[in-house]
């Protein structure tokens, strides 16, 4: 039954969970991806578009840290009260989860949109560039609702056994924003407004997927409309929960200004377009190990409830081998291709030359990216919010933030911002995943928990 996570291989839980998660965060890349793709190839735009669209980045990402504080937060509790057998806790969970994303996206476009001007030069625009970032971030805020609603909640379909269903919800978005992309950038030459009228219109369509498969028939547990008044007790639950999510997406978004500021510093507007072609391929090639271990949360969380705390440990100990298979292999093709990684993003040739070392330089030891996210995810799924939130913190805000700010003033020059990256990738890593081992795994095993 492949809803009741108790039952059969844990392993074979997990792939079931993570291959359409795996799939369905691919395609929901193609949002953004496919942007930047038809962008960089924009005819007279030189490098300054792909500039101004990573100019947004940081308000992109708030708005995604905030669906994290929400989305992160309920899933897990929802998991684990569905395999506890308390569905109508489940339910409530999902409806405040619901009322707390809406409004929130609400408040974060009028914010937003009326101060977009001075937060894009905050964020290291120049005159050429902010053109460009303006052009897209005005319409895209448009999409806030509808994107914070379809990813905050598409969780819930996956938490029910669902995720070929929520797969659906990104591929059906994703596949209008690869079709209309062309005709409205190119076709009706609106240039980078066009890129974002298809994302908004994509989004728009997802989320009217998620909301009829969650209010209808085929769902366990659905939206009610006695559940949508907000219970600040749950409310703090989810939150606290979520806070992990929160903080990693929250200190992306600082890193992404600190990185965009100290390159247009260090190196002008080419380095801060770069740095967006790296964070597109980061983005590509971490996804199967993020979907991984998003496939595993609701399996440990379930059994987790469930008390069966020997299949939590077969199931960590599954995720984290092969999550430091695959990250070793997408190092080893970083260092084998980097040319071919770069031109489906660029043609430009001083990018390219100088994106080449620039991307060899943050992709180094890559690997050690699967202790974080199997350690992160382990504590999210089983509730330990608060190790989940001092490492979300530790890896970003304490040590790359910082680094990025002081490599370059030591004589690294723009290198030192692309450094900055794997540093904290393996004392990050290492960090989350030892303290996960003794203070989790090893208690599971004595069911000390």
């Amino acid at each position: 039954m492949v809803n009741d996570f108790s039952r059969g291989k844990v392993w074979q839980n997990i792939i079931y969970q993570a291959i359409p998660l795996m799939l369905a965060q691919l395609v929901q890349l193609l949002y953004n991806v496919v942007d930047r793709v038809y962008i960089g190839h924009l005819p007279g735009s030189d490098s300054l578009a792909l500039t101004g669209i990573g100019l947004v980045f940081p308000l992109t990402t708030l708005i995604a840290a905030f669906t994290y504080l929400f989305g992160t937060g309920g899933t897990p509790l929802f998991s684990i009260a569905r395999g506890a057998k308390e569905e109508e806790r489940a339910e409530r969970i999902l409806g405040n989860t619901f009322s707390l994303l809406l409004g929130t996206s609400l408040f974060l476009f009028l914010l937003c949109y009326i101060f977009r001007r001075p937060v894009l030069y905050l964020f290291g625009a120049s005159a050429a560039s902010y053109v460009y970032a303006d052009d897209y971030l005005r319409i895209y805020l448009f999409g806030t609702t509808f994107s914070m609603l379809s990813t905050g909640l598409n969780g819930f379909i996956n938490a029910q056994g669902f995720p070929r269903m929520g797969m659906l919800t990104t591929l059906i978005g994703a596949v209008l924003n690869l079709v209309l992309d062309p005709i409205f950038i190119f076709g009706f030459h609106m240039g980078v407004g066009g890129a974002a009228l298809a994302t908004v219109l994509s989004q728009m369509v997802s989320c009217l997927w998620v909301l009829r498969f969650l209010t209808g028939r085929k769902a366990m547990l659905t939206i009610k409309r006695k559940n949508l008044r907000v219970e600040w007790r749950l409310v703090r639950e989810i939150t606290t929960l979520g806070v992990s999510g929160f903080i990693m997406q929250g200190t992306n978004c600082l890193v992404q200004v600190v990185c965009n500021a100290t390159l247009k510093n260090f190196g002008g507007d080419l380095y801060v377009g770069i740095m967006t072609v790296v964070n597109s391929v980061r983005e590509i090639l971490s996804l199967p190990v993020s979907g991984l271990t998003s496939g595993a949360q609701p399996v440990l969380g379930y059994n987790y409830g469930a008390r069966r705390y020997d299949r939590v440990r077969q199931g960590i100990r599954f995720t984290a081998a092969l999550g430091i298979l695959y990250t070793v292999a997408a190092w080893l093709l970083v260092i084998l291709l980097p040319h071919y990684l770069l031109s489906i993003f660029v043609e430009d040739a001083a990018m390219m030359e100088a994106g080449e070392k620039a991307l060899r330089m943050y992709f180094f030891g890559f690997f050690f990216m699967a202790f974080q996210f199997t350690g992160q995810s382990s504590f999210t799924a089983l509730g330990y919010s608060k190790h989940a939130i001092f490492f979300s913190l530790l890896r970003k805000a304490v040590i790359v933030a910082p680094l990025t700010v002081l490599l370059p003033r030591l004589g690294l020059g723009v290198d030192g911002v692309f450094l900055a990256e794997p540093i904290s990738n393996a004392v990050g890593g290492l960090a989350c995943f030892v303290t996960m081992y003794f203070v989790l795994y090893r208690k599971l095993g004595s069911a000390q928990v």
